[in-house]
Formats: structure tokens, C-alpha cells, sequence
């Protein structure tokens, strides 16, 4: 709901910018530049997040980076979590390994968008593919609404498909055999739909219906796997990463890991706390565009909330 998100971005805004601040024991005096999400996106949080950076940006006198969001997701692989020894698991500092960055197709798989794209070097890259309709994750929960899960679908389907078998129903691979790197789950989608429709009252019985999840998420996974396995080896990359929510879900990530293991190609996983859109990969990509000397945004650029990546600039 748009209008509530905004208000809800308006109201927390300062607190978590003094918060962030307090956590990392800085002062904005402290900070090299200042950094937001400039799209793609919801507008009205797009806006709030903007000029609440490009205003501190003009009190501090410092550099402002309107960050294109999947251009992050293409980095937050390359981000790891330093081990705790005093703490959780998980628990301790985020790092970056970029001594170790190489030349790689990414695959980016969320909600709202399912995209491979070939990194070539740091902060460079070329869209290879997307999706013609819905995206992976968007297949994900439309699927689970069918079957009569709880909103968002995606988790669900995941935690149930364990205890399925994933052979039990045969659905459709879209375009898999295609030589192209787009992607369509419109498709899928519909299978579904018949497929209920023929056997009206399946998915109450609580085996089928961890029967029908864990077929519905081989289709999609052995399709993600599959097309990306396939860009890689014709682009004779040395690494794959994956990055965007549904590559939290456990099959995918289990998959990607067997398949690359065979092949040879090494594969980055960003770590699930990175997967779905954080400000870590948002201020991670304008370090790194810090580094690299790239020229800043300004300080009035306004929001794109159709932002192309293959317009991103370097």
C-alpha cells in the first residue's frame, strides 16, 4: 500500500539513519559520502530515502551516490560475514572480498524481478536477460495464493516442499530449452491453475499439497539453474553468483551449489540476510564507485522508478 509505506518511511527515517549511526560508532562528520537507492522502485519511499541522503549530503559536504538497487544485488555476494568467535552464529561484522572478484553471470531472482546479467568487471556489466512476464518470486507467491497459503507465498511453498516429492507432478520448464537468456513464469503460473482445477480438493490434503509445492519449485529452480549453467559455460565465466530474495530458498541454493561443484565454475551465494533488498549492498556499491573514482550524482537528481540496469551508470 503506497501511501502507507510512505508514511511509514517519513516516520522511521530518522530514527534508523541515528540508530545506523549509533551502532556503527560514527558521526555523520565521519562519513565519506552519502548513498540511497534511486530505483527501480516504489516512488514515494524512493523519494523519502533520496533527499533525506541528498540533504545530508548538502549539509556535510560530501558526495551523494543515487544507487541503481539491482546494480547492488550484483555485488552483495562478494560480501561475507566475519566469524564471532564471542558471539552467534552469523553474528559477526560484514566484509568485503572483492581481493578475490572475478568475471561472472549473476543471477538475481526476487518478487519482483528475475534477471541474469554477465559482470564483466568491477562496475561493468551487460544485461543478458529477464523476464518477458512474472518473475520468479511473483510465480512463487501467486502459486501459494492458488494453493491457499498464507501471503508471502515464497517461505511457505519452500518450508512445505521439504517434506514433497518433487516428481510427484509434472509442470512445465518455461523456456528452457530455449537458447535465449530471457525468462517467462506467466506460464507456470497457469499450469497451476488448470492443474487445481482438474483435481478440485488436492491441495487440502496436507501431503499433496507438499507434493504439489515441492513440484511447482523443481520447475522453477531446475529453469533457473539451468538457463544460468548455460550463460555461464557460453561465456566461459570463471564464477557465478546469485543474489535477490528467492535465492533464499533452500532447493535453489542447494541446486546452484551441485551443479556448479560439477562443472568446475565457482559459485557466490549472498548470504540471506543480503538476499532481499538491504541498505548493506546500497552503501557497498557506492564505496565501491568511491573507489573506483566514479562520478557522483547530484544533489538534485531525481528518482527513476523505472530505472533499465543497462542504462546504470559506471
Amino acid at each position: 500500500m503506497p501511501e502507507l509505506a510512505a508514511r511509514e518511511h517519513l516516520r522511521l527515517c530518522q530514527p534508523v539513519i541515528r540508530s545506523a549511526l549509533q551502532e556503527a560508532k560514527t558521526s555523520p562528520d565521519e562519513l565519506d559520502a552519502l548513498a540511497a537507492t534511486r530505483g527501480p522502485g516504489l516512488p514515494n519511499a524512493l523519494m523519502i530515502g533520496c533527499r533525506a541522503a541528498q540533504a545530508m549530503a548538502f549539509a556535510l559536504r560530501r558526495p551523494f551516490f543515487g544507487i541503481h538497487h539491482h546494480e547492488a544485488h550484483l555485488y552483495s555476494p562478494w560480501v561475507t560475514r566475519a566469524i564471532d568467535p564471542g558471539g552467534a552464529a552469523g553474528s559477526g561484522a560484514l566484509q568485503a572480498d572483492f581481493e578475490h572478484f572475478q568475471p561472472n553471470v549473476s543471477l538475481i531472482v526476487s518478487g519482483g524481478h528475475t534477471l541474469l546479467v554477465h559482470v564483466r568487471a568491477e562496475l561493468e556489466h551487460q544485461p543478458l536477460g529477464s523476464t518477458l512476464d512474472d518473475a520468479a518470486g511473483e510465480c512463487f507467491d501467486k502459486v501459494a495464493k492458488l494453493i491457499g497459503l498464507p501471503y508471502p507465498g515464497g517461505p511457505e511453498m519452500d518450508r512445505l516442499a521439504g517434506d514433497g516429492n518433487s516428481r510427484a507432478y509434472e509442470f512445465p520448464r518455461p523456456l528452457l530449452r530455449d537458447p535465449g537468456d530471457d525468462f517467462s513464469f506467466a506460464g507456470l503460473k497457469t499450469s497451476v491453475r488448470y492443474f487445481l482445477q482438474r483435481h478440485p480438493g488436492l491441495a487440502d490434503d496436507p501431503q499433496k499439497r507438499c507434493d504439489l509445492c515441492a513440484s511447482v519449485q523443481a520447475a522453477i529452480v531446475e529453469t533457473l539453474v539451468g538457463k544460468t549453467l548455460r550463460a555461464a559455460q557460453r561465456l566461459k565465466v570463471p564464477c557465478v553468483t546469485a543474489s535477490g530474495g528467492v535465492t533464499c530458498n533452500r532447493a535453489l541454493r542447494r541446486q546452484l551449489t551441485d551443479a556448479y561443484a560439477q562443472c568446475g565454475i565457482t559459485l557466490r551465494l549472498a548470504e540471506p540476510s543480503l538476499c532481499t533488498d538491504n541498505a548493506a549492498m546500497i552503501g557497498l556499491l557506492a564505496e565501491r564507485k568511491l573507489l573506483h573514482a566514479s562520478p557522483p550524482s547530484s544533489l538534485d537528481a531525481e528518482i527513476d522508478p523505472g530505472w533499465s540496469l543497462a542504462t546504470a551508470s559506471p
